[in-house]
Formats: structure tokens, sequence, C-alpha cells
């Protein structure tokens, strides 16, 4: 992974464009440094991903920073920030080669 990513699990989905993205103002990268987010922050993403052959090939997404309120959903009424994913959605790091 040559660009920094920030990890979600896109199991959590809270809508078909919207991730739990932290439940923090900050969270470290793939590279290790720590982001701040403000609203609208464009972030790049991933989960990590497996292809049918066994090699990794991570899902990946572009989008941007969002605070949403979840306290509909009380599992994740802690999470403080999601990510937005653009129209792109969510695709395999193979598939941007």
């Amino acid at each position: 992974m040559s660009k920094a990513r920030i990890y979600v699990d896109f199991n959590e989905l809270v809508t078909d464009n919207i991730v739990l993205l932290s439940k923090d103002d900050t969270k470290a990268d793939s590279q290790g440094n720590i982001i701040t987010f403000y609203e609208g922050m464009p972030v790049t993403i991933y989960s990590e991903d497996i292809s049918d052959n066994g090699q990794v090939d991570n899902l990946v997404a572009e989008g941007v920073a969002i605070k949403k309120d979840l306290s509909s959903y009380p599992i994740w009424q802690h999470v403080k920030w999601c990510c937005q994913i653009d129209s792109n959605g969510i695709i395999h790091e193979y598939d941007l080669r």
C-alpha cells in the first residue's frame, strides 16, 4: 500500500455510502501518521481483503469525513466520525492499477 489510508471495517456501513470512521477526533493512518478529522476532510479508506487466489487485495474508497448523528443506532452511539464514500464506491485495490 503506497498511499496512506485510514482503516475502516466495511461491515460497519451505516448506509450504502456511509461507513464508521472513528470514535475520536484523531486516528492513525496506515503509515502511522496521526490524522485529525474535520468536517468535509478528504479521506482515503481501506479494509483488508484477500482475492480468490489468496493474494492481498484490499477494499478501498475515497470520501469525506462527516459527523453523523448515530443516536438511533445504540451500538454506534459512541462513534463521532463517519466517511461519506464518493460516487466511485468501494473497489478492490487491484482495480486501481
